[in-house]
Order: C-alpha cells, then structure tokens, then sequence
C-alpha cells in the first residue's frame, strides 16, 4: 500500500504557490524532518487550515454504500466498500492515509474533503509525488488594461 499526507493549504498560499508546488513541497518535507524548528512549525500554522475531525468524519460516513471503522479515542479511520480501501489517521493539520491507488482516495475520500475546503495539496510519503488534487480558482474578471498581442 501507498502512504500519502494530505493538507489544506489557505487560500492565499494556495493561489501564490499553485504553479510553485515544488517549493511548497520542499517546506513540508523539511517541516516534518525538523519539526523541532519553532520558524518552520509557525510558518506550517500559518498557511494550513485544520482539519474538522468530526465533520470530516461524519461526512464520510453518509457516503452511500461505504462502512465505517473508527477507533475510539483516536485519529485512526478505515474506509471502504465492496471495491475501494482507505485507512487513514486524521490530525489536527493533516491527514495521512494509506491506500492501493489514489483512485481509492478519489473513490472515498477526496469528493468529502472537496466539500469542506478548495485547495488541498497531497504529498507521496515513499517518492517525491505531489500536487494540487483540486484546481486553483481564479478570478475570470476581464482587465482593461490587458492587451494580448500576437
């Protein structure tokens, strides 16, 4: 099984470093290498948002047709249906799960957490895989000054 962090990333943040996920990438590597490092924990604080515990999981229990384990007093989820697999480990700033493929995660998990917040960004725990599973929404309000040549 594969091993994935997942993040919400604020809005600000999201839409300066949509085209820059690789520097964002890097940040988050080297905050959970050096966690210890008081500026990196502040500057993680800062541009993530918390994950509702709660909410996320009572919404992933109203999915249709999937079931549910979850021990008490823990962050630890498992999330499946007769095709789809996910155990995950909700924390306050993160998420991080383990599944066959994303399209398990895609299946079970990502349409919830689209629903709580835009801008989610997933790191592969194992290669250096990451992105945006949620594409960056822009203003489409029309510039005057704008002038397209040819």
């Amino acid at each position: 099984m594969k091993e994935y962090m997942v993040y919400l990333i604020k809005e600000e943040f999201a839409i300066h470093y949509y085209y820059k996920s690789d520097v964002l990438y890097r940040f988050l590597q080297e905050y959970h290498d050096e966690q210890s490092r008081n500026d990196l924990r502040m500057q993680f604080n800062f541009i993530t948002k918390g994950f509702p515990k709660e909410s996320l999981t009572s919404q992933l229990i109203r999915q249709p047709k999937n079931t549910l384990y979850k021990e008490k007093r823990s962050e630890f989820v498992e999330l499946g249906n007769r095709h789809y697999y996910i155990a995950l480990h909700i924390y306050e700033k993160h998420i991080k799960f383990r599944c066959e493929t994303l399209q398990d995660a895609e299946e079970l998990l990502f349409a919830t957490l689209r629903r709580f917040y835009p801008y989610i960004f997933i790191v592969d725990n194992h290669y250096e895989n990451y992105g945006w599973i949620s594409p960056v929404r822009t203003s489409s309000v029309y510039n005057n000054d704008e002038v397209l040549y040819s």
